[in-house]
Order: C-alpha cells, then sequence, then structure tokens
C-alpha cells in the first residue's frame, strides 16, 4: 500500500515516513467478499516523530484536540472501511487524517463582546409588547 505525504497547507507537510497503514477485515458491503480479504484500513500517525517537524505547540494542540483519536501508543488513529476496495479506503483516511489535524491545527480568533444596539433592544421589546397583545386577546375574559 502505498502512502502518500500529508498536506496540511502549502507550507506544513507530514512525511508518510511516519505514517503506518494495516489492513483488516471490515464489516459492511462486499458480500462473501467481506469474510476473504482485509479492506478496512487502520491508519496512525506517530506523534512524536510528528513533533520534530511541527513542534512542541501544535503538536501539544492536536494532542489536546484529538484526545480520544490518540491510543495508549501516543500515536493518533483514524479508520476507513466504507468501501469495498482497500485502495478507496486507504485514500479515505489519508484524507480523513488530513482534515482532523487541519482542524486541531486551526487558531480560532478570540470573540469579542458586543452589545446590541439600542434598535435591535427596541425591536426586540416591540416583538415582545406585540406577541403579548396577541395572547391576551386570545384569552377568554370573565364579566
Amino acid at each position: 500500500m502505498p502512502l502518500r505525504d500529508l498536506e496540511l497547507s502549502p507550507r506544513r507537510r507530514i512525511p508518510a515516513r511516519l505514517l503506518r497503514a494495516r489492513s483488516v477485515r471490515a464489516s459492511g458491503p462486499g458480500g462473501q467478499n467481506v469474510n476473504k480479504v482485509a479492506t478496512k484500513i487502520d491508519l496512525s500517525l506517530d506523534l512524536e516523530g510528528m513533533a520534530g517537524l511541527l513542534g512542541p505547540t501544535p503538536t501539544a494542540r492536536i494532542r489536546r484536540k484529538l484526545d480520544s483519536r490518540i491510543a495508549s501508543d501516543g500515536r493518533l488513529h483514524v479508520q476507513a472501511g466504507r468501501a469495498r476496495t482497500r485502495g478507496r479506503n486507504l485514500e479515505a483516511a489519508l484524507t480523513r487524517m488530513e482534515e482532523l489535524l487541519c482542524e486541531a491545527l486551526a487558531v480560532r480568533r478570540p470573540r469579542r463582546k458586543t452589545r446590541p444596539s439600542r434598535a435591535s433592544r427596541e425591536r426586540r421589546l416591540t416583538a415582545k409588547r406585540h406577541q403579548a397583545r396577541k395572547k391576551e386577546s386570545r384569552s377568554v375574559r370573565e364579566e
């Protein structure tokens, strides 16, 4: 199974030597083929080796955000077994690994607190008054 480098961005690339792919038998579509051929892919990434490439801060960020996918051996795991062929599952696993790493490395801008404008507060209160009058008119009055 030929592994390829993971492209995280034009400047960030993780070499294929840090990846390990293993084929296992999968459930799902394939008929009798499922019982004979190992098409499901278990792809893992060596995070220790990656720390030397990306540095400690991005690696710590990945460890924090993808904690549930990291096994006790310190490797990040992704599985793919939907397709009937090993090649398609390998490509799906590589793509998923790229997406997970890109999401984990993305730095979000902190939210800036804002206050509602005077007009928006007025619209909200007007809508509340309108709703209250509507409900009031529905009620049965005792006289």
